[in-house]
């Protein structure tokens, strides 16, 4: 009998930004939502990413939200969303970075993870903390009013990580899940959150 062939879990893009002006909701905002990929090997510190930034450290950065993971498999049904909601082409490609994301991975979804997981990096130990809730700035960058509700249904809300042993980070790497407790999925943590902006919309 054949056996299913092992997960490969790696690291597509390593995607930073800095602060600059946005318009949403009819306003001009900072934000750091949107992120470019960057070559080479990339120091991972306590509180993120060399070269990267946060504008409202109130959501976003600290120690338990120092880097942000997103998985490469939903650019598809986002590219797919943005097409329905007329705000972009059904054959656009969505880049690297375009969720806000740190990390772009492939190999690993939000269903597989709980509080607590850990994702092992050559150099590099990164723990997850919590999910990402979406807001105003994301409908901006995604181009239509609802994709913070889209997100939001759908569940495809990427994971905040917590730095647990600094080093470097490079695309390409491969990467390794170890379990923590298991006590909470990220979904079941999310969920609250998402019934929150469905009703709130």
């Amino acid at each position: 009998m054949s056996s299913s062939p092992p997960v490969v879990r790696q690291i597509v893009s390593i995607n930073v930004g800095t602060a600059r002006p946005l318009l949403a909701q009819g306003r001009r905002v900072l934000s750091a939502i949107g992120k470019r990929p960057v070559d080479g090997p990339v120091e991972v510190r306590a509180l993120g990413l060399a070269g990267d930034e946060q504008a409202d450290l109130s959501v976003h950065g600290g120690l338990s939200k120092a880097v942000y993971a997103y998985p490469a498999e939903h650019a598809a049904f986002w590219q797919r969303a943005r097409a329905e909601a007329g705000a972009g082409l059904f054959d656009e490609p969505l880049p690297p970075g375009r969720f806000g994301e740190n990390l772009t991975l492939r190999g690993l979804l939000e269903t597989e993870l709980w509080i607590g997981d850990r994702l092992v990096f050559p150099d590099c130990v990164l723990v997850v903390s919590e999910p990402r809730q979406p807001c105003f700035k994301f409908n901006a960058v995604m181009g239509f009013a609802h994709a913070a509700k889209v997100m939001a249904e759908s569940g495809f809300c990427g994971c905040y990580l917590s730095v647990e042993q600094a080093g470097t980070l490079q695309a390409g790497q491969a990467f390794e899940l170890v379990p923590g407790a298991r006590q909470r999925s990220l979904p079941e943590v999310f969920l609250p959150k998402a019934r929150r902006i469905t009703r709130d919309d």
